[in-house]
């Protein structure tokens, strides 16, 4: 057998491999002589069927199963003994030409290769690590919701100065139809909320998109429309009324506090105060390393050009998976991918670089530290020790949870790597400017 690779470029190869009859043809026959005692022609007897006919009927099937095994097995050792490394896997060339009567056989397969680059993490950033401040306003913010939220609520029959009216936003050219609830106050122009005053269920009020919130991503809360349309969307949208309601806040004392914190923890707004900026200040930790670690990937991703063979894998993404890719979807699923295969590729080198390493007492800690955000966001803000060493034995007792918190460990070790070498310059603002910068703007 003859097997060799033509170039295409960088990262596109094509296989070619000739396979001469003797490479297939002992194993044909002898499979063809398993099949006598058992073929059924038309006119003679089981067993009794002539050779001939044997091979003329079942012969270019048992021909084609031999040879396949044959390219297959060659194909791999193939890529294993030239240690290629590849994207994909190798996707047969359609030969129109192609004819299996032939004694000597030949077949090609296309490789997308994973690109050669150095990696350099030394390079020179402007990336900016977020300290996110949960400050005056919004814990005034915060206390007041509260105060709604465990008030009383009172059914009104028309909209009057601090209700909140209930409703849908429509617009059907626009895909806008969203039920919400709308605080007049969000109002960027006191003469909209006026536009309120007075109307009952049923009643509906034509607005304008442009403008309408004091913050225009509020867009996407009120009308559910995704945050590229935000600042251009200018639109009539009507909004029809079906409830309106008046609260009547909660007094702030122990009782409400106990009911918020438990019993006795807190006893004092400003004790209050402090325990919201502290848990929300924990909430937007994580909400500032998930930029960080956004711009971390963008940034490397940036810095490391290089080529992908990105026909070859859109031609192979129509071939793999349950469900069968056009070519228009499979380029939709590679523009998707893109960018993650690219980081992927980078932290692999980067990986291959270093020594990183990780033993039992970094997956325990990782583990813990994991369960514990995760309970945070469930609201379990003071789990015990012992709780959260329960969940992390019972965790690590299962392999495949090993396997993959494993792999999550290297890929933080990876990350902190990436953020030590990047050298991130420290800002503090508020949440409002870290949305702001988190949509660049």
């Amino acid at each position: 057998m003859d097997i060799k690779r033509v170039a295409i470029d960088a990262v596109n190869e094509v296989i070619v491999m000739t396979v001469p009859q003797m490479d297939y043809k002992g194993q044909v026959a002898k499979r063809i002589n398993e099949k006598m005692p058992l073929a059924t022609v038309k006119g003679f007897r089981k067993g009794a069927v002539p050779k001939d006919l044997v091979e003329k009927q079942y012969g270019k099937a048992i021909k084609v199963e031999e040879v396949n095994k044959v390219v297959e097995l060659a194909l791999q050792r193939y890529i294993q003994s030239e240690r290629l490394n590849l994207l994909g896997t190798p996707l047969p060339k359609i030969n129109e030409a192609f004819n299996w009567n032939n004694e000597e056989l030949t077949f090609e397969f296309e490789i997308g290769l994973v690109p050669e680059f150095e990696v350099n993490l030394d390079a020179k950033t402007n990336l900016v690590k977020y300290q996110i401040i949960a400050d005056e306003t919004m814990l005034n913010g915060q206390i007041a919701r509260i105060q709604k939220q465990y008030g009383n609520v009172i059914s009104q029959d028309t909209v009057a100065l601090g209700n909140d009216v209930s409703g849908t936003f429509v617009n059907a050219e626009a895909g806008i139809n969203n039920r919400t609830t709308v605080d007049l106050e969000e109002f960027a122009d006191e003469n909209v909320a006026k536009s309120f005053l007075g109307k009952k269920v049923g009643d509906a009020i034509v607005l304008q998109t442009k403008g309408l919130f004091t913050d225009a991503h509020k867009l996407m809360d009120y009308l559910s429309v995704p945050h590229d349309n935000v600042h251009d969307l200018d639109v009539e949208v009507t909004f029809t009324i079906d409830e309106v309601v008046a609260h009547e806040p909660a007094t702030l004392n122990q009782e409400l506090f106990d009911k918020l914190f438990g019993a006795g923890k807190i006893s004092s707004l400003e004790e209050m105060k402090a325990k919201i900026k502290e848990d929300a200040e924990k909430q937007f930790a994580l909400q500032a390393h998930q930029k960080l670690m956004a711009d971390v990937q963008d940034t490397l991703i940036e810095n490391h050009k290089f080529d992908l063979p990105k026909e070859f894998l859109v031609k192979w993404l129509q071939t793999v998976g349950d469900k069968k890719l056009s070519p228009a979807e499979a380029e939709v699923e590679y523009n998707r991918s893109e960018k993650g295969l690219r980081f992927q590729l980078i932290e692999g080198k980067a990986l291959a670089q270093s020594n990183i390493q990780v033993n039992f007492e970094d997956l325990k800690s990782f583990t813990a530290a994991s369960i514990r955000q995760q309970m945070l966001q469930y609201g379990q803000t003071n789990p015990t020790d012992a709780e959260v060493e329960s969940i992390v034995a019972r965790v690590l007792s299962n392999q495949d949870e090993v396997k993959r918190m494993s792999e999550q460990v290297v890929a933080d070790k990876m990350l902190k790597l990436f953020i030590e070498k990047a050298n991130p310059s420290t800002k503090e603002v508020t949440y409002e400017q870290f949305v702001a910068a988190m949509y660049n703007e």
